[in-house]
């Protein structure tokens, strides 16, 4: 069925679909399309902070710096200035919406809440809510979010893919209710907020994470994809085997934790002189290197020496967690191995958010603004978040709504349904797949491996697309598998190591300036 104009459609229900909805709805009519699972999202686990330049001490031309350093020469100039130089207005924000972040009572700190560093970080610019920054940002954004009477929130739709026209423009989303009925929802602009594809590894940092489907929906409509190979490992997430994901911040190497290898050996001095605090992609493949070296699964990051009083003032969600998993981290180092965590590449857009396609926004991670480059520099992305929401919410209010009619492409489903248990199947060795090639270090080889055996994938779940009924399950893998294809191919024809795609055959930075890699779904043809 067809429900009506939404006007703005945004899909997710994070921080980036949240402030977008907020900064909006004041001036054009918003419909929310947030399942209940976007409780679960990557948003919520954010524990360390968001960056911003913050401290009398601080300045935007050492965070843009900072950021160009860790994105290893990819980072767009524009984007990242514009995104720093509008960091202290986002937190100015949060903060007149309440947002409980830690206060900092020293009398000489010369800024009311406390600034903690993390890794690639020349300064103190990271505000926090203790170590759940993104669980308090999320629970008063969704307070001011439901007290909105401008904002419609559906809960019980899932989006499966977006509506075109004839002309090109994106005019809202195809959505399956609880019952797998159909739903259409038209919109003059649509904003996608679904986050980044870690889940299309083995091991993630997030007990539910988005397996790229929004990039795939707007790679659908022709939308430009860029830096799909630059995927984030983090190096701290808890190594527990029989148990769920949980990160361990960056902040606890910012406060001074250490990285020691089974044997209770440091290593990161020995690699780097910024030895702990150096950024995700070094650390990340440092520990990997010494896990091969120990042939041990996980390696150690211990924070004993800060004082137990220190450690549960800056990390009691950390402390709490694993003290129900068995550990008390003030007297025993914590087991760590790194985890698909973030995604720097994304739907390709512009300072406010459009994408390569009219009437089709993107924000959050879902997207690739260029602020990353080859890799995320920590607490930059819940700033992002903030930063191209509002600014995208700035560009849809100068829109106004779209009244003009269009035609829109038809749309067809099948008459049978998938097995889950096939589906589920598939979906486990295409992690296992990308988990063992397209990882922290990718080779030729290998890459070449995984894209024969994800097109194998992808043909043996075609009979099942042609054939089934239209299913979330079914519509989210076979989104995933083709954006798993594409991550190999954008690998595959980078000739050089940066950042967090690291090619023992192409060691070296490639000669002349750093491009992005730009693909769109036409590449799988």
């Amino acid at each position: 069925m067809t429900q009506g104009n939404h006007d703005v459609l945004i899909i997710g229900g994070g921080v980036a679909g949240l402030v977008l909805a907020l900064e909006i709805a004041d001036r054009r009519r918003v419909t929310l399309l947030r399942p209940a699972s976007d409780d679960l999202g990557a948003s919520r686990w954010a524990q360390g902070g968001i960056a911003a330049v913050l401290s009398p001490g601080d300045d935007f031309d050492a965070h843009v710096a900072d950021t160009r350093v860790a994105g290893d020469g990819l980072c767009d100039e524009a984007a990242v200035r514009f995104t720093v130089e509008n960091g202290p207005a986002a937190i100015e924000w949060l903060l007149s919406l309440g947002v409980p972040f830690t206060p900092d009572p020293s009398p000489d700190a010369g800024y009311p809440y406390h600034l903690t560093r993390e890794g690639g970080h020349g300064a103190r610019r990271i505000i926090h809510a203790a170590d759940a920054t993104g669980l308090a940002v999320m629970e008063t954004l969704q307070a001011h979010v439901a007290a909105h009477p401008a904002i419609r929130i559906l809960d019980d739709l899932t989006a499966i893919g977006l509506i075109d026209d004839t002309a090109g423009h994106c005019r809202g989303a195809r959505c399956l209710d609880s019952q797998g009925k159909l739903h259409e929802l038209l919109a003059s602009d649509t904003a996608l907020a679904t986050g980044g594809a870690s889940g299309l590894y083995r091991h993630t940092t997030s007990p539910h994470p988005a397996c790229g489907e929004g990039m795939l929906m707007g790679a659908e409509l022709g939308a430009e994809l860029m830096n799909l190979e630059f995927q984030q490992f983090p190096p701290p997430c808890l190594f527990d085997p029989q148990g769920t994901p949980f990160l361990i911040s960056e902040a606890v190497r910012g406060e001074g934790g250490r990285l020691l290898n089974v044997r209770g050996e440091r290593f990161m001095p020995a690699l780097d002189p910024r030895a702990e605090l150096a950024p995700r992609d070094v650390v990340a493949r440092a520990i990997d290197a010494e896990m091969q070296r120990t042939g041990s699964d996980h390696v150690l990051l211990d924070i004993r020496h800060l004082g137990e009083a220190t450690i549960h003032h800056h990390f009691p969600t950390i402390q709490a967690y694993c003290a129900g998993r068995g550990l008390d981290i003030t007297r025993e180092p914590i087991p760590v191995v790194p985890a698909a965590h973030y995604s720097c590449g994304g739907l390709s857009t512009d300072l406010t958010g459009a994408t390569t396609v009219a009437n089709l926004y993107a924000i959050g991670e879902v997207a690739c603004t260029g602020l990353h480059g080859a890799n995320r520099m920590a607490s930059n992305s819940l700033l992002e978040c903030l930063v191209f929401a509002r600014s995208c919410a700035a560009a849809l209010a100068r829109r106004g709504e779209v009244t003009e009619s269009a035609t829109l492409r038809p749309f067809g489903a099948g008459s049978q349904e998938a097995d889950p248990r096939a589906l589920d199947e598939i979906r486990q060795r295409m992690r296992q797949v990308m988990s063992t090639r397209v990882a922290i270090v990718r080779r030729d080889a290998g890459l070449a491996e995984a894209a024969e055996e994800l097109d194998a994938l992808q043909r043996e779940l075609a009979p099942m697309v042609d054939v089934s009924a239209t299913s979330a399950a079914l519509a989210g893998l076979w989104q995933a598998l083709r954006l798993a294809r594409l991550t190999v191919a954008s690998a595959l024809g980078r000739r050089e190591s940066r950042g967090l795609h690291y090619n023992p055959d192409c060691p070296d930075h490639g000669p002349g300036l750093p491009r992005p890699s730009r693909i769109h779904l036409s590449a799988l043809d």
